[in-house]
């Protein structure tokens, strides 16, 4: 019988809860049905596995991200728009570090394709990325190299990566200082390497 007051809804979010609280890695059915006091029966009602639980993870805090780097980057354009989306991005992995891990987990593409959160986050990217002027491959590689960045630095910065006396958000300004610079001076691959011109 199902515990009155639990819906999936809800079962999703407090697993991504428990996430952020100690590591998506961490989340199983046991778990959680311990949080909300019942079995692990009571909650298969309501995920199929704690594979269905993650995916189910996956889905909410991308959907979660993407309305964090959308509400940062309205209104804004070329500089403004990427130093909000690259804070807003940063924000989420040290604030929501068990959702955040979530958007990283790889995926059944078709749920990726059902799913709009992925979509707007594309088109967040797009509408972030439109004043430098990039078009293919430059835009997919430029994403990558963006992507590899903000990761990367959030992940280190979360595990205490950092050692140097150097302030991290100072490092982290001209971290994105320096992206903007690349942008605007993207060597086309469609032109060989060249820069592009003034």
């Amino acid at each position: 019988m199902v515990r009155a007051g639990l819906t999936t809804d809800r079962v999703v979010e407090a697993a991504a809860d428990l996430a952020d609280s100690i590591g998506l890695d961490k989340v199983t059915v046991s778990a959680l049905a311990r949080g909300f006091g019942v079995k692990d029966a009571s909650l298969y009602s309501h995920v199929r596995s704690v594979q269905d639980l993650r995916t189910r993870v996956a889905l909410l805090a991308a959907g979660e991200f993407a309305d964090r780097l959308g509400t940062a980057i309205a209104g804004r354009a070329g500089k403004d728009a990427l130093i909000a989306f690259a804070d807003a991005y940063r924000a989420f992995a040290l604030e929501r570090p068990g959702r955040y891990a979530a958007t990283q987990i790889r995926l059944d593409p078709a749920v990726v394709a059902g799913a709009t959160a992925y979509h707007r986050t594309i088109e967040i990217i797009y509408a972030m990325l439109r004043a430098y002027d990039l078009t293919e491959p430059d835009f997919t590689d430029a994403v990558r190299l963006l992507r590899s960045t903000f990761h990367g630095y959030s992940a280190l910065e979360a595990n205490g990566g950092f050692g140097a006396p150097r302030d991290v958000q100072a490092s982290w300004r001209q971290c994105v200082e320096a992206l903007h610079a690349v942008l605007e001076r993207w060597p086309s691959a469609q032109r060989g390497g060249e820069g592009k011109s003034e």
